[in-house]
């Protein structure tokens, strides 16, 4: 390659996105930071303050504040006049209230974990592949229960489960529910403080989990129909449940088709299988974007070397689609496979026998 090859203006087309990119990953840690020192959240009112002002609320250095201030300025996180910083209440529903449906910080906390393990995944990228879950910075499992959390709280009761067939009114009647791959119990918590007639059995095989997932549920008081227990997917008992879920868990799953199987054998003759994924189409042009691109960033760095650690039979990734979930499902024993509901984040899958 030669200065006479290269196009000067797909170059500089291209340094402007990769400066940009350069940019927004530096000032990521930034945001972290804002995040982890309740930054965000001291300026959630909305009211004008200086650096001085701020750092006196939340008993950090005022020259840093003032620092991290401008950054958050420059690029348009926060709003600047005349020395006094804004945070407009749209940007703090996205980083300053956990409770919002658009809710980021926890995302920022997967990308310092991520950042933590680069060592750990240079050797999976030059060996085998493989990383397990619980190999990870512990911070990534945190960052993905509050990432994850903003949408579930919002979405799960409200529209998921009911946009499958007749399952609502079965939890409302009392049925029996199996959280497969329940990290630190979110689903399982959220649905059992809504059906309190039902009972729920959260499935993980790391064990750090389950503990975090037995502490969440304690602290919502519903441990009299919730239980944990740590157990690989493909392990799960025949119990007869009349629901069993994957909640963005299926793709990180080693033998997918197998953790399928083995959900479709715990099921009652008529029980409902949902599957939670990440949105997806079913080819790689179809995924083009940002959310395209941070998913198949977290396949890459998190789910695909962990399904490779479990051995790997059918890595599916963060991206498969619709089509190949389908094909997942039905080489597991379900008949009927349908999307039921999606969001800009999700997509739910319904499967019956």
């Amino acid at each position: 390659m030669t200065v006479e090859t290269i196009d000067a203006t797909k170059l500089e087309a291209f340094m402007g996105r990769a400066v940009t990119d350069l940019a927004a990953a530096e000032s990521s840690a930034a945001t972290y930071l804002g995040d982890r020192l309740g930054l965000y959240r001291a300026m959630a009112s909305g009211r004008q303050m200086t650096a001085g002002e701020l750092a006196a609320l939340t008993g950090t250095h005022e020259r840093l504040v003032l620092e991290w201030l401008r950054n958050q300025a420059a690029g348009g996180y926060i709003e600047h006049e005349d020395g006094r910083f804004t945070l407009p209440p749209e940007h703090a529903a996205a980083l300053a209230d956990e409770e919002s449906p658009y809710f980021l910080g926890g995302f920022f906390e997967i990308i310092a974990a991520v950042w933590a393990d680069t060592e750990l995944l240079e050797g999976a990228f030059r060996g085998d592949g493989a990383l397990a879950w619980g190999a990870h910075d512990p911070r990534l499992y945190r960052g993905v229960e509050r990432f994850y959390g903003a949408t579930y709280r919002s979405s799960l009761v409200q529209a998921w489960l009911p946009a499958l067939d007749g399952v609502t009114e079965r939890l409302e009647a009392g049925a029996t529910v199996a959280d497969i791959g329940c990290g630190y119990g979110l689903a399982t918590t959220l649905m059992a403080a809504e059906f309190p007639r039902s009972t729920f059995v959260g499935y993980d095989s790391h064990g750090a989990s389950i503990e975090a997932a037995r502490d969440r549920a304690h602290q919502a008081g519903v441990t009299d129909r919730v239980r944990y227990e740590e157990l690989d997917a493909v392990d799960l008992p025949a119990r007869g449940f009349d629901l069993a879920c994957f909640f963005d868990a299926l793709h990180d799953m080693g033998d997918p088709i197998g953790a399928a199987a083995a959900a479709r054998r715990a099921l009652a003759e008529d029980g409902v299988l949902m599957v939670v994924e990440p949105r997806a189409g079913d080819r790689l042009e179809d995924n083009v974007g940002p959310i395209g691109r941070a998913y198949y960033a977290g396949s890459t760095l998190l789910c695909t070397p962990g399904a490779l650690a479990q051995g790997g039979q059918h890595v599916l990734g963060a991206q498969a689609g619709p089509a190949a979930l389908t094909e997942v499902l039905r080489a597991a024993g379900f008949s009927r496979v349908r999307v039921a509901a999606e969001t800009p984040f999700n997509l739910i899958l319904e499967a019956r026998a």
